[in-house]
C-alpha cells in the first residue's frame, strides 16, 4: 500500500470512527467502500478488526441505554448470519465481492432511507440479526438493518444497543473467518497501524454525539455511501 493510498484510507478511518462514534451507525458504509476501491485485500478483516475496539468504546460510554432484549434476539440471529456471509465470502470471486459491496452499500442505505417508521418485535430483532450477520461477514456492512429497526429510538439507546450487537457480531465473524483462513497477518498489520486515525475520531465524537446528528448527519452518510457504492460497481 502506497504512502498516499493509506493516507486516503486512514482518512477515511478518522472520519468514519467520528461519525459512527456520533450517530452509532455509518463507520463501515464510509470504509468499505473505500477500502474494496484502494486495497480490496483488506476487506472483510482490516474492516471487522478496525470496529471492534470503537464499539467497546461507544457501547462502554453509552451502556446505560442499552436495549439488553433486542440485543439478544439481534446476537442469537447474528450467529446464523455469520455462516452465510462465510458461504457468500468463499463462493464469490474478487470481482463478484466488489459488486456486492457496492450493491450491499447502495441497497442498505436507499432501504435507510426509505424505510417508514416500525415498532421491533422479537420477529424483527432476529431477522435484523441474520442479514447482518450474512452481509457483515461477507463485505464489512453490516449497520443498516439494525439502523432499520432502531431509527426511530433515542440516540443514546440506537447508539449503545448497536455497538453491543456490532461488537458480539463482529468477534463471531472474525472467529469464523480466522478459521476459514481469511485473516492473515498482513490484513491486522494494516489495522493496527489505522487505529491512531480511529483513536481521534472516536475521542473527538464524544464531543459531538449530543450535538451532532438528526436527519443532516443521517443524509451525509447515506449520500457518501451511495456514491462510493456506485463508483465501485462502475469501476468492477
Amino acid at each position: 500500500m502506497s504512502l498516499a493510498v493509506f493516507a486516503l484510507v486512514a482518512t477515511s478511518v478518522m472520519v468514519a470512527g467520528l461519525v459512527q462514534g456520533s450517530a452509532g451507525v455509518g463507520f463501515a458504509l464510509i470504509v468499505a467502500p473505500v477500502l474494496a476501491l484502494l486495497a480490496p485485500d483488506l476487506v472483510p478483516a482490516c474492516l471487522l478488526v478496525l470496529m471492534i475496539p470503537l464499539n467497546v468504546y461507544v457501547a462502554w460510554r453509552e451502556r446505560a441505554a442499552l436495549d439488553r432484549p433486542g440485543a439478544t434476539w439481534i446476537t442469537a440471529g447474528r450467529f446464523l448470519g455469520t455462516f452465510g456471509g462465510l458461504w457468500l465470502l468463499s463462493a464469490l470471486s474478487s470481482s463478484r465481492l466488489d459488486i456486492l459491496v457496492g450493491a450491499a452499500t447502495i441497497l442498505a442505505s436507499v432501504t435507510t432511507l426509505v424505510a417508514p417508521s416500525f415498532t421491533p418485535g422479537r420477529r424483527a430483532f432476529v431477522a435484523a440479526g441474520v442479514v447482518t450477520g450474512v452481509t457483515e461477514t461477507a463485505t464489512g456492512i453490516g449497520g443498516p438493518p439494525l439502523a432499520l429497526v432502531y431509527q426511530h429510538q433515542s440516540g443514546a439507546k440506537l447508539r449503545s444497543t448497536l455497538a453491543f450487537c456490532f461488537l458480539a457480531g463482529q468477534l463471531m465473524s472474525l472467529a469464523i473467518l480466522a478459521m476459514a483462513g481469511r485473516v492473515s497477518a498482513s490484513q491486522l498489520c494494516v489495522a493496527f497501524m489505522l487505529m491512531p486515525p480511529l483513536a481521534i475520531g472516536a475521542a473527538v465524537s464524544r464531543l459531538t454525539h449530543g450535538r451532532i446528528g438528526g436527519r443532516p448527519l443521517r443524509l451525509f452518510v447515506l449520500l457518501f455511501a451511495v456514491i462510493s457504492g456506485t463508483v465501485l460497481l462502475i469501476r468492477t
